[in-house]
């Protein structure tokens, strides 16, 4: 079991809350998501629970934190000195022996893990599997789980929602994943960051994703007609008492001084019209405020941009795709036309990043196109050094940067944030600069690794929904199903021998 009291956490650098005075208690059985935008600390807040210290160099924390039984942490990213380890030394410790089944169910041998291959040479998918089979060999009473479904092939995915599900322990973790988080999710934990960033909220409600979207969009709903109605009835009381105070106002101007006891009268009758009024100015006081929301605003592309379906936009062979002496797949052929929205999907470590990056090589410098690629790893094609607007200032006009800087306050972004170094946001902020770069560039042709995977589930759909009614076309990596389903036209599964379809055009 779990439980939280009184738990608030705020950044040293800029003394923002991301808890204040959070309490939350996980039972057995129970399965919570940490939702809410990039950037409004949900894995600050997994690793406090986890163990406090690390976040203490970046933040101040207060509260209680109770952990009944062992806990076992997944982290967004492995440990740069675990990626130096070979897997025979990563699970040297394990007694792998008591629990095949835990290999079994993720697809690893007794002789990969006990190999000499360098942890940093997996494929993403690879590492989080690793991580968790050395994670759950540890037999823990608490998971926290960090984007577990990063990197993951579909087959893996679909494992983890069933794993989640039967867990008998507690879960509590991120994810980008809608679907995952629908079939698996029974507490969900909102996290939010309103009014300009100023104020924390954390919402706990112990039912199933879609109840709590629909449950959050009815009580906003009748939160906002409540405070309409309220100003509504506020502006007619307040136009009739304006109308009685003008004309008592206008009769005690034009009274005669033949009538004393009437202005009497009259100035008595203002007072309690004066009165009624300040009444009026204090209930005002306790009117509802209209529902602060915290919505998820991606850039969109240039309705104009377009592709006829007669362009040839690739047409790729390859006889080896290879990392270094080793050879992933063979005979691959890939055939793209203008428009088309391609999905590409595999096992773990076939080699579909490696293919797009050979992909962007026959693009990146093609004239008569405009490519942009949005690689898994964003250093990459980010500057971390340098700031969101230090970034764009560095390809764009001057006019074109403050445009960015629109773009910027629509999506979210502070003014800190904006100023501040690249490599001191959330996966999901440094994802939304590549989709702004690619939306002021003008790009009609997107490599995408992963489009999806860093942004939260409340941003997702923004995201998928640009993407599907951009007129260019699209060549993706990707593993998220409703991606798939709703931007992908034609989906391709990279294999041993070559790329097959999966699906019929959309």
């Amino acid at each position: 079991m779990l439980e939280l009291k009184n738990v608030t956490i705020s950044l040293k650098k800029d003394g923002r809350n991301i808890a204040e005075e959070f309490n939350f208690t996980l039972k057995n059985n129970e399965k919570a998501v940490l939702i809410g935008e990039e950037g409004n600390g949900k894995s600050t807040l997994l690793k406090y629970i986890y163990q406090k210290d690390l976040v203490e160099g970046y933040c101040a924390c207060s509260g209680e934190v109770i952990v009944k039984g062992k806990p076992a942490y997944l982290p967004q990213m492995m440990d740069e000195g675990h990626q130096a380890l070979s897997l025979a030394e990563y699970f040297a410790d394990s007694e792998y022996y008591l629990h095949m089944e835990i290999l079994a169910m993720l697809g690893l041998s007794a002789e990969f893990l006990f190999s000499d291959r360098k942890l940093s040479t997996l494929s993403g998918g690879e590492r989080v599997k690793v991580q968790i089979a050395h994670m759950l060999m540890e037999e823990p009473d608490l998971l926290l789980l960090d984007e577990p479904t990063n990197d993951l092939d579909i087959a893996t995915l679909e494992w983890l929602e069933t794993f989640i599900t039967k867990s008998k322990v507690p879960v509590l973790y991120i994810s980008h994943d809608e679907t995952l988080i629908e079939n698996t999710a029974n507490v969900i934990v909102h996290m939010e960051q309103i009014i300009r960033k100023t104020k924390c909220r954390i919402t706990v409600s112990r039912c199933p994703y879609r109840e709590y979207l629909a449950r959050r969009r009815s009580n906003f709903t009748h939160q906002k007609q409540m405070a309409q109605k309220q100003r509504d009835d506020y502006n007619k009381q307040m136009e009739k008492w304006r109308q009685i105070y003008n004309r008592v106002d206008h009769e005690q101007e034009v009274i005669t001084r033949q009538d004393p006891g009437g202005a009497r009268l009259l100035k008595k009758k203002m007072h309690s019209v004066i009165s009624m009024g300040k009444r009026f100015e204090r209930e005002k006081e306790n009117f509802l405020d209209f529902p602060q929301e915290e919505e998820a605003i991606l850039a969109k592309f240039d309705e104009t941009i377009r592709l006829p379906s007669g362009k040839t936009v690739l047409d790729f062979a390859c006889d080896r795709l290879c990392v270094g002496e080793r050879v992933l797949s063979r005979d691959i052929k890939l055939f793209v036309s203008g428009g088309e929205h391609i999905g590409i999907i595999g096992r773990n470590g076939i080699g579909k990043s490696t293919l797009l990056s050979l992909l962007w090589k026959e693009l990146e410098f093609r004239q008569d196109i405009v490519p942009a690629y949005m690689p898994q790893n964003y250093a990459r094609a980010l500057d971390y050094h340098k700031t969101p607007v230090q970034y764009l200032a560095d390809n764009y006009t001057k006019e074109e940067v403050t445009r960015a800087r629109t773009y910027m306050g629509g999506m979210k972004f502070t003014h800190e944030e904006m100023n501040g170094p690249i490599g001191n946001l959330s996966g999901g902020q440094q994802a939304k600069i590549l989709f702004l770069d690619m939306v002021l560039r003008g790009a009609n042709v997107l490599l995408l690794d992963e489009p999806t995977r860093n942004f939260s589930p409340l941003s997702c759909p923004v995201v998928r929904s640009a993407l599907d009614h951009f007129g260019g076309t699209i060549i993706s990596v990707s593993h998220d199903r409703k991606y798939l389903e709703e931007v992908c036209g034609k989906v391709y599964e990279l294999r041993e021998n070559g790329l097959f379809a999966v699906n019929q055009e959309k």
